[in-house]
């Protein structure tokens, strides 16, 4: 052999050995799945985000093994819808679930049938907040042992005896509130935020939540390794949305933490900041597991796990309605960003509320009431995430920004039609509450005694409930 050839093949392998691995390499051999699901943590409140005060050793145990990202979304920062996202790979009005404690329609395929149909079990443990039943159709559902803690033993048992590709879906109680009185920590302890005015009362209990929650992720993590289940399985990490912004569209509410350990295929303690969303986890596991992820809002971002640092998304989109949820009221919102810059519009702002006054005396004083319940809000907010990643200054009314603004609505607007939204100025729809009637008092809201029981089931939006 002669040593030009000799050389050539040598300078071959070496590529080979250093170059990303390919997607029929990962399809090969697809992995099982775990995805472990906090509830309500804010994406600051990690030692890897930037909270050195909270106990985060095991989140940080799994972003020195895998790949961390730090600009991931959801399109809706509260339970149902988020998860609802998660689930079936498609955003909130497509799906049905856009107001919390709402069911995706009857006929919405989810991570069950994506995966069962390519040979996974797939299990649910924990806490579910979704629904039907009958279209979340899991094959095994762990219940908590004792309220809000996992199963341990029961999902270590499952680990042990599973004879099958798995999907299994760790959905913790954790931090989410109630907040304990006992805590490790005081309120000199709570780092503040810039997007935060203060300390509150509860933070040293939300912060004994996070503790918790850290404790028992460790301890999924120990049976995972002592059943050998380590090196085959992608482990996903994620909190549902953000607490400090819950109900909003803000990035305190919609910006989420995401690492994915895979021992052999992604890299050790690496970071991205491509911008993902919630849609995107379901259509990259099914990808993964070998199956079509074509029918799905999001997309696969499998290239990024395995060291392809290529664009995803040009668009990410959120939902707020503030209705059906505790103090609620009519003002409906969508949200379109590009990475760089983000434009809120709000549908019933003090600005152009009147526009939307065509619906007969009742109704129009809940939109009215709506509108005055957010005065300093107006219908445009667009801010330079970049330079303002806080958002803390609405340059809509820059003259700059008009042409940023244009184009941003160009966009959300085809993306409003594609989702079939409910929502355009002039057109404020009551939604059907499953908890939360805007015309009933409650612990949570006060309602003028001539607007009580004055909404009739014929003033509310047709939906799929």
């Amino acid at each position: 052999m002669s040593i030009k050839i000799l050389i050539y093949l040598i300078s071959i392998s070496i590529i080979a050995f250093f170059s990303p691995r390919t997607n029929d390499e990962i399809s090969s051999d697809p992995p099982n799945f775990i995805i472990y699901l906090s509830d309500d943590q804010d994406f600051l409140d990690y030692n890897i985000f930037g909270n050195e005060n909270v106990q985060s050793d095991h989140v940080n145990k799994l972003a020195s093994e895998g790949i961390r990202f730090t600009n991931f979304h959801t399109a809706s920062a509260i339970c149902t819808p988020s998860r609802s996202q998660l689930y079936t790979g498609l955003y909130p009005l497509k799906n049905g679930s856009y107001t919390n404690h709402t069911h995706v329609k009857k006929d919405t395929k989810t991570i069950v049938q994506h995966l069962s149909e390519i040979g996974y079990e797939v299990v649910l443990a924990g806490k579910s907040h979704v629904g039907p039943y009958n279209t979340f159709a899991w094959d095994y559902y762990i219940q908590n042992k004792n309220n809000k803690q996992l199963d341990i033993e029961s999902i270590d048992n499952y680990l042990k005896n599973v004879k099958k590709p798995f999907c299994l879906v760790l959905a913790s109680d954790f931090p989410h509130g109630p907040y304990p009185n006992e805590t490790d920590y005081n309120l000199d302890d709570i780092k503040i935020h810039p997007y935060n005015r203060g300390v509150t009362p509860e933070k040293p209990g939300y912060y004994q939540n996070i503790k918790y929650d850290d404790i028992q992720l460790g301890r999924i993590l120990n049976i995972v390794d002592g059943n050998d289940l380590k090196n085959n399985t992608m482990f996903i990490y994620a909190s549902d949305h953000g607490i400090s912004g819950k109900f909003t569209l803000y990035q305190k509410g919609l910006k989420v933490p995401v690492v994915v350990r895979w021992p052999g295929k992604i890299k050790k303690n690496i970071e991205s900041n491509r911008l993902l969303t919630m849609v995107d986890i379901l259509p990259t596991i099914v990808d993964i597991a070998g199956g079509n992820f074509d029918e799905f809002d999001g997309k696969s971002f499998r290239d990024l796990l395995v060291g392809n640092d290529k664009k995803v998304n040009d668009f990410v989109y959120g939902v707020s309605t503030r209705q059906n949820v505790r103090n609620g009221f009519i003002f409906p919102s969508r949200m379109i960003s590009n990475g760089k810059y983000k434009m809120i519009k709000n549908f019933n702002s003090i600005e152009v509320y009147k526009e939307n006054l065509n619906k007969g005396r009742v109704l129009n004083k809940f939109i009215e009431i709506g509108a005055k319940k957010m005065p300093n809000i107006p219908y445009v907010e667009l801010y330079d995430l970049e330079l303002d990643p806080h958002e803390k200054n609405n340059i809509a009314e820059n003259p700059e920004s008009k042409y940023i603004i244009n184009e941003l609505s160009k966009s959300l607007e085809e993306w409003m039609i594609s989702q079939n939204d409910i929502v355009s100025l002039g057109d404020i729809p009551l939604i059907k509450p499953t908890q939360h009637p805007l015309d009933e008092p409650s612990k949570w809201m006060n309602v003028q005694k001539n607007l009580i029981g004055k909404i009739k089931d014929t003033d509310y939006i047709k939906t799929h409930y």
